[in-house]
């Protein structure tokens, strides 16, 4: 009877002690990312007025144009090798999963939640494209801090890289895709435009003023210039005019009744390819240049030349102190974005038109619904043998890519198009808000699935 007593404390000392463990690696990280959002909302608030509109905006742009650059390109540069590039291929293979399987969701979303018929793509994209840029980098970074990860030494390095390898593949889905499928409806850019030049103009002085005094929204934290890509074309719904009426093509080809080069050719070019021409034309494709892509790919091209890397990278490097200068400055990155992320979510969600069960519909499809999908799609990887052996970090954000809350950079497009920012705002308060709890879940069974797989090795 002793001996069964003496062993039932055992194991609840084990148990005890498993349950700390687990809590100071999903719970602790999570915490960490929550406080420097709450700084940012505290810091952001009128009667202290440390981080101001002006600040957060300024702020912002530095995380976009050198911060985030810096990081990226310290990180993946030094891990990235001609062998490795090719290892990593199922990384941004994993993220298109990621996408399509959300985008199903999506539709089955919008079909079961009925949301405004003008917003049932706005819903599809809001459920189905994920955040794969600063918020994993913000979890890796709160996780990797600490001293009992099962990562390794070179957790950061291993996981900032892994991430920034996959950034291109979101970006160029959201340039092209999401931007298509964000379109304003027809019936709205009718109504916009029939409002008249004048009182636009006339507003347009005293909404300058109201947006400079006023909080950007949470947008903003991915592309703070976003407001400054906003065109007539970029407003304008495209695709249902196009493939809609046949002499649209004509007359977005020339302008001031000039025909355009490519309309003098050998054959005529179908009505259909024509069409095509014409969206492919108006795609913002010059966006995809932006510094974070910019330096993902310098990173990589440095990174699979040994001679070149050998001269930026390692403690003999030529130019080891340029590296380490760019590795001060990346170190700011992740407290700066939780700083404008928390300083944009204080202004709360605002007012929307999508519904309350549409907003619950996707955010609980997105953060509680999608993951389990995401756990499937990774063990049928792991089984098949595209994931490095033995590689924890690998598998970790490969996991983390099914569990973040919608893309922030989904979000402005749909300031870039003008239509739905409102809700996407609202929309990206209460997945932030609520993905507190549901990462912090999911990291305990990630973890778990982790240590069961590299035990089963």
């Amino acid at each position: 009877m002793r001996l069964l007593t003496e062993e039932n404390m055992e194991m609840a000392v084990r148990l005890g002690g498993e349950i700390r463990y687990m809590i100071e690696l999903s719970v602790v990280p999570v915490m960490k990312v929550l406080t420097m959002c709450a700084l940012g909302t505290l810091l952001a608030q009128r009667r202290i007025g440390v981080i101001t509109p002006a600040a957060t905006r300024l702020l912002s742009k530095l995380v976009f144009a050198l911060f985030l650059p810096c990081l990226i390109f310290t990180e993946l540069g030094e891990s990235m090798t001609f062998h490795n590039m090719l290892e990593w291929w199922f990384i941004p293979v994993n993220v298109l999963l990621s996408y399509f399987i959300g985008c199903i969701a999506g539709v089955l979303v919008a079909l079961i939640c009925k949301p405004p018929p003008q917003f049932f793509r706005f819903t599809v994209v809001m459920t189905g494209i994920g955040n794969s840029g600063n918020l994993p980098l913000a979890i890796i970074g709160s996780l990797c801090h600490g001293q009992s990860h099962p990562f390794g030494k070179k957790c950061n390095q291993s996981g900032v890289a892994y991430v920034a390898f996959s950034q291109w593949i979101a970006v160029l889905v959201i340039y092209t895709f999401v931007y298509h499928m964000l379109e304003p409806p027809e019936e709205f850019y009718e109504l916009v435009s029939d409002e008249g030049e004048d009182s636009v103009k006339g507003g347009s002085a005293a909404l300058a003023a109201l947006e400079a005094d006023s909080m950007p929204s949470v947008m903003s934290a991915e592309w703070p210039d976003v407001k400054d890509a906003t065109t007539e074309d970029s407003r304008t719904p495209l695709l249902a005019r196009v493939f809609r009426y046949p002499s649209l093509t004509s007359q977005t080809s020339g302008v001031d009744g000039e025909s355009p080069r490519a309309s003098v050719r050998c054959l005529a070019e179908p009505r259909v390819m024509r069409k095509i021409r014409v969206v492919a034309e108006k795609t913002p494709i010059r966006y995809l240049m932006q510094p974070p892509i910019i330096a993902s790919l310098l990173a990589i091209a440095v990174g699979v030349f040994p001679n070149t890397r050998a001269i930026l990278f390692g403690d003999d490097a030529p130019l080891a102190w340029f590296t380490d200068s760019l590795t001060i400055l990346g170190a700011a990155c992740i407290p700066c974005v939780m700083l404008v992320l928390g300083g944009t979510l204080s202004v709360g969600p605002g007012s929307s038109e999508l519904g309350l069960r549409t907003t619950i519909g996707i955010t609980f499809t997105r953060l509680v619904l999608l993951p389990p999908i995401g756990i499937g799609v990774v063990l049928l990887a792991h089984k098949l043998g595209v994931i490095p052996p033995g590689d924890k970090m690998f598998m970790f954000v490969l996991l983390l890519q099914h569990t973040m809350p919608t893309a922030i950079l989904s979000g402005a497009m749909t300031s870039m198009r003008g239509y739905g920012e409102r809700e996407a705002s609202a929309l990206l308060f209460w997945q932030h808000t609520s993905s507190v709890v549901t990462i912090a879940a999911y990291i305990v069974i990630y973890l778990k699935i982790i240590s069961h797989m590299s035990t089963a090795i």
